[in-house]
């Protein structure tokens, strides 16, 4: 929905073309994902199994091995503006040169959600050769398997580009897809770039996820303990109703905006199927609203509305709890991105506040050595001391990053942590004074 009010400036994205790569993992979500934005979702997958069991949970509703196929599944869902999710079997280069080839422009969204922070070691398969051999060559022929994938990301961006030139926009999810090109010898900067990761094209943070995070909205999650649907059901109902009540209050309309997209999300959660195990969810909220929503969880155990304890969380993708410069922090631009201040500052501020446990690693998402992220579960069994230390680490765990942000220079963020500071007690922070640009530049001159 975002990417469609970003790029195309609609909230209506029937017969709209999204195409990606990616079934396996977290990044199995995006052909569900797809089809609950009401786009046509083509998703690339190397790995059968991988997108058999996307396919056999319902999460992708039709694939095919043959490209021709697949660009007819298209045409059709276009004329149709039909919402569904189409998976190819085969390499996403194959796809998109096949798509850049068609003189009809059938792509509207492009990105990647392929492995690229572990190009060499299965993140990434190289194009011509089949999955097995890949599997074996990364192993037995290390030097020939790295030319390989550089020689297929080369192809896979010149494809891209023909895209684009013809009105596609592209972004990299984060996971290094324009970092491996530029080393495998595509010039990816921008013609007068600041840095080395001003690329041409954005990552997705940078261009759609950085003023969400800013604004204080991230992936919030909480798992129902007794594991049953009824719980979780329930807890659906409570989130929902605790949105409603948020919106009756005063608020920009771009905050506005992203609790009616959740809503929408909350309510259709159950009838699209999300479950494949633990009765868990992950809803977008702010600090105030996921406050709100553990405290209106907190209550429901206690008075048996909920059979049992439900845990809280949220993803390390979030508004404060990584740092990451090529991802979660690359629109932090103050120069501050690189370091790892926030992740470590809120494991340690969450676990002085209440929090059950708390972790702090590297790794995930971007790959070791790019990343540390702080992160934390708490159980809300029902004790009114638990509305206290949930009422606590959350205005932390979320207002940390949103102040953050605000010092970077986000206009956004400076606005949320305004606002919040109104409604949480005993909440101080330093509101940074923009310098007149023109003022700085006659200084250096």
């Amino acid at each position: 929905m975002n990417a469609g009010r970003k790029y195309l400036n609609t909230d209506d994205l029937a017969g709209k073309v999204f195409v990606t790569a990616g079934l396996g993992g977290m990044s199995g979500a995006q052909a569900k994902a797809a089809k609950i934005a009401g786009c046509v979702g083509v998703i690339a997958e190397i790995s059968e199994k991988a997108l058999k069991k996307r396919h056999d949970q319902g999460w992708l509703e039709i694939y095919s091995t043959n490209l021709d196929e697949i660009v007819g599944l298209i045409k059709e869902a276009r004329s149709e503006r039909k919402a569904i999710s189409i998976g190819y079997l085969g390499n996403v280069v194959d796809l998109w040169e096949k798509l850049a080839l068609e003189e009809e422009n059938l792509v509207e969204l492009g990105s990647d959600q392929t492995s690229c922070h572990n190009p060499f070691l299965g993140g990434y398969y190289p194009v011509g050769i089949t999955f097995d051999e890949a599997n074996q060559m990364m192993t037995n022929k290390p030097n020939e398997f790295k030319e390989l994938v550089r020689e297929s990301l080369r192809r896979q961006i010149a494809a891209i580009d023909k895209l684009a030139k013809r009105g596609m926009y592209f972004w990299d999810y984060g996971n290094a897809f324009l970092v491996e090109c530029q080393r495998a010898g595509v010039e990816m900067l921008k013609e007068n770039a600041k840095d080395d990761k001003d690329f041409r094209y954005p990552s997705y943070f940078q261009d759609i996820m950085g003023d969400i995070f800013s604004m204080g909205f991230g992936p919030f999650r909480w798992v129902c303990t007794s594991g049953t649907p009824e719980d979780l059901k329930e807890s659906d109902k409570i989130a929902c109703q605790v949105i409603n009540k948020l919106l009756k209050g005063d608020m920009p309309e771009w905050v506005k905006q992203q609790y009616v997209d959740n809503r929408k999300w909350i309510v259709e959660a159950d009838e699209h199927k999300l479950v494949v195990g633990t009765q868990a969810r992950i809803l977008y909220s702010d600090q105030a609203g996921r406050t709100a929503i553990a405290l209106a969880f907190n209550e429901a155990v206690r008075n048996k509305r909920i059979t049992a304890p439900i845990v809280i969380s949220r993803d390390h993708h979030d508004v404060s709890g990584t740092d990451s410069p090529f991802r979660e922090t690359a629109n932090i631009t103050d120069g501050s991105a690189f370091t790892a201040d926030m992740a470590v500052q809120n494991a340690i501020g969450d676990a002085m506040r209440g929090a059950t446990w708390i972790s702090l690693h590297n790794g995930g998402g971007v790959g070791w050595g790019d990343v540390i992220n702080g992160g934390f579960g708490m159980v809300l069994d029902g004790d009114l001391e638990t509305d206290r230390r949930a009422r606590s680490m959350l205005s932390w765990d979320v207002s940390n990053g949103v102040a953050r942000r605000s010092w970077s220079g986000n206009d956004k963020a400076k606005e949320a942590i305004i606002r919040t500071q109104k409604t949480v007690s005993g909440l101080e922070v330093t509101v940074p004074y923009q310098v007149d640009q023109e003022l700085l530049q006659n200084f250096f001159n």
